[in-house]
């Protein structure tokens, strides 16, 4: 059965779902010295990977509501490469509560006679993480 027109489709939010991307840092997104990323990078990213829930499981954007939790770990850097994840964790009537990681799964190498080197990373690095909450129309 379709919903009527106008309505909002039945939502498939089911706590363990996660949804995946990766991201390349520009060095245009250089805020300090040693290339760092400002804070606020990650959060956009978050918003990014909890749109892509939302439409996943309700259908429709969702609004970000909150963050109960914010930790910055380690440093973003312009060069990197990141794995941001967000995990379905509570699941209301309408809200939908995300837990969130950054991680830096490569990272720029550049030295002088080698401006454009980079290195795969043998393990991850938890950058940032988050617990949030979204929510969609009932």
């Amino acid at each position: 059965m379709t919903p009527a027109a106008g309505s909002a489709p039945q939502s498939t939010a089911e706590v363990g779902l996660t949804v995946l991307h990766r991201r390349y840092v520009p060095y245009s997104h250089a805020h300090y010295a040693g290339n760092l990323v400002d804070g606020a990078y990650s959060l956009g990213l978050f918003g990014d990977v909890a749109t892509e829930m939302c439409i996943r499981t309700d259908g429709d954007e969702g609004l970000f509501a909150s963050y109960s939790d914010v930790q910055f770990r380690a440093p973003v850097r312009a060069g990197d490469v990141l794995e941001v994840s967000c995990e379905l964790v509570r699941v209301g009537t309408r809200s939908r509560v995300m837990d969130f990681e950054v991680r830096v799964v490569a990272r720029g190498a550049a030295t002088a006679d080698r401006p454009g080197a980079a290195e795969v990373l043998a393990e991850p690095v938890l950058a940032t993480t988050a617990t949030g909450t979204v929510v969609v129309p009932g």
